[in-house]
Formats: structure tokens, C-alpha cells, sequence
């Protein structure tokens, strides 16, 4: 990120999702500003890879698979994360499940990977996260969650619950001093990410999505993680239950 707005030392991130595109640029902005990160995944490759290059920044760093559809998997990756960093100030709630399709799969590929692991993940970070100066969860919602969609109702519908939740959780925790606040991306373009691949398989869908963003491009998952950096620092001390679009103008369309 440019410059050093940031100063994440001594701070115990986990970062949910953290190997790829969103959540790897989340997780790396953190151990650049200081933060002794932990990740997960699914994917053993892009774990490794993503671990070592956290591992780059010199401070703690600890990665594992985990699929955050399994609720038990969820729990104890949590438990050897705060093992692992010692303690825990962030949580980061990324995963998503892709449920575009709207049959049963679909719809529960969303609700457990996009709503109820961040549900779970939160609950077993909670102890932890009482004891922290400065705790905050943070969860990755979406813009798609603001408006109707003929296609993707699922991956919407979830997104807009996690977004309400993140309203709750907000108030039910604010007694503890925990701030909770979701980032709404845009469509965001990486390599081998959804809408690289689009480029290439679906360029009619990719351009008419490209022709409705006002600043004229796609985001970049950088740019989520400065939110995310934003939202989870003292210069956000005072904000929580708050869902930021992060989508260069894309909602103001429709």
C-alpha cells in the first residue's frame, strides 16, 4: 500500500480465506503494517505460497487448510491460530462459497460458507477477542447484496444477511468494546479470479459489467485491503455496524 498510514505491530490478525485474490491481499497488507498474521484455506498450493510470502515480512505468521463449510474444522483452526500468534486483535471474515446457482447446492454453499462460517468463526474467536485492547471483526460482504439480481440470487441473498448481521453482531458486542463492520466490494479483477476468467469466457458479460462502473475499470483486491486496514485501525475507532462499498461507483447503478 503506499506509504506507511498503517502501524499494525504487535496486532494478531486471522485472516479466513486468506490464500487467494481479496483475502491474500488482506492478509499481506496486515504483516506490511506489522501484524502477525494467520490464514486458511482450502488449497494447499496457494497456501504455501501465500504463507511465504507473509513469512517475508519477518513477523509471525501461520497458515492451515481448513474448509470453512465444516463447523468443527472452523473451531479448531481458530484454536491453533490464537495458539500460533499468541492471542488475537482482527478477525477477517473472507470466504465465499460462489453460490451463483439456484438449486439447493447453491444456496447452502452460500449459507455455510459466506454466512455461517463467519457466524462460527466469530464465535470461537470471541473469548479471544474480549481480551484484546482493540478488537474487531471485519466480514467481506458484497454490493451484490444491495440490489435485486436476475441471476446469482443465492451468492446476493447471503451476502445481505451477512451484511445485516454484521449490524447485530455490532450492537450485541459493543458492550464488549469489539467493533464489527463488513466491506461491500465491487467487481474486482486478479489473475485467475472470477472475472480474469469471465474475460476470457464471457467477454459480452465482462464488458457490459465493465461499461456500468463509473471510474472505468475494475477494482483491485489492493483496494479492499486498505478498507480493510482502515475499518480494523484506531482512525476507525468510532465506526462500527457499518457495511463501506469499496466498488469505484458500481452500486450507484443499480
Amino acid at each position: 500500500m503506499p506509504g506507511n498510514a498503517f502501524d499494525f505491530s504487535g496486532y494478531r490478525v486471522l485472516v479466513a480465506g486468506g490464500s487467494k485474490g481479496i483475502g491474500r491481499s488482506i492478509a499481506l497488507a496486515f504483516a506490511q503494517a506489522g501484524a502477525a498474521v494467520s490464514i486458511c484455506a482450502r488449497g494447499e498450493e496457494a497456501l504455501e505460497a501465500t504463507r511465504q510470502e507473509l513469512a517475508a515480512f519477518g513477523h509471525p505468521v501461520h497458515a492451515a487448510r481448513c474448509d470453512l463449510a465444516d463447523p468443527q474444522a472452523i473451531t479448531t483452526y481458530v484454536a491453533s491460530a490464537v495458539d500460533a500468534l499468541n492471542g488475537l486483535d482482527v478477525l477477517v471474515n473472507n470466504a465465499s462459497g460462489y453460490g451463483f446457482s439456484d438449486d439447493d447446492e447453491g444456496w447452502t454453499r452460500g449459507f455455510e460458507v459466506d454466512l455461517m462460517a463467519a457466524v462460527r468463526a466469530s464465535r470461537a474467536a470471541l473469548p479471544y477477542l474480549k481480551t484484546s485492547p482493540h478488537a474487531s471483526i471485519l466480514h467481506t460482504s458484497s454490493i451484490a447484496a444491495l440490489h435485486p439480481r436476475r441471476h446469482g440470487a443465492p451468492y446476493a441473498a447471503v451476502k445481505a444477511a451477512l451484511s445485516q448481521y454484521t449490524t447485530s453482531q455490532a450492537l450485541a458486542l459493543a458492550e464488549d468494546r469489539i467493533r464489527v463492520n463488513a466491506i461491500a466490494p465491487g467487481s474486482i479483477e486478479f489473475p485467475d479470479g472470477l472475472w480474469d476468467r469471465r474475460s476470457r469466457e464471457a467477454p459480452t458479460l465482462y464488458q457490459a459489467t465493465l461499461a456500468r462502473i463509473p471510474f472505468g475499470r475494475f477494482g483491485a483486491p489492493e483496494e479492499i485491503a486498505h478498507a480493510a486496514l482502515f475499518l480494523a485501525s484506531p482512525y476507525a475507532a468510532w465506526i462500527t455496524g457499518q457495511t463501506l462499498c469499496v466498488d469505484g461507483g458500481q452500486s450507484l447503478n443499480g
